[in-house]
């Protein structure tokens, strides 16, 4: 009799559970794909990274850096709220 395997207690999907990320299926326009995966081999990041970046980008989870007209307006609302 040849071995059989038991798959009564097996559960469906990945073996090990990626964390803070979904697997999803996304349809994009082509012209969208290709600029990313321009962008891509440009910067050397992946073209799904980069597209999650500009995504939480447009969603405002990104820190933007600290520029010198930032500086200087954060500086003028504190000194404006303490007068």
């Amino acid at each position: 009799m040849p071995f059989a395997y038991d798959f009564s207690k097996a559960k469906r999907g990945a073996l090990i559970p990626a964390t803070g990320k979904t697997r999803t299926t996304l349809f994009l326009d082509d012209p969208v794909i290709q600029r990313y995966k321009a962008l891509s081999e440009k910067t050397g990041k992946g073209y799904q990274t980069l597209i999650n970046e500009a995504l939480n980008e447009q969603l405002g989870w990104v820190d933007k850096p600290v520029t010198p007209d930032l500086l200087r307006r954060i500086v003028r609302e504190e000194l404006a709220a303490r007068s």
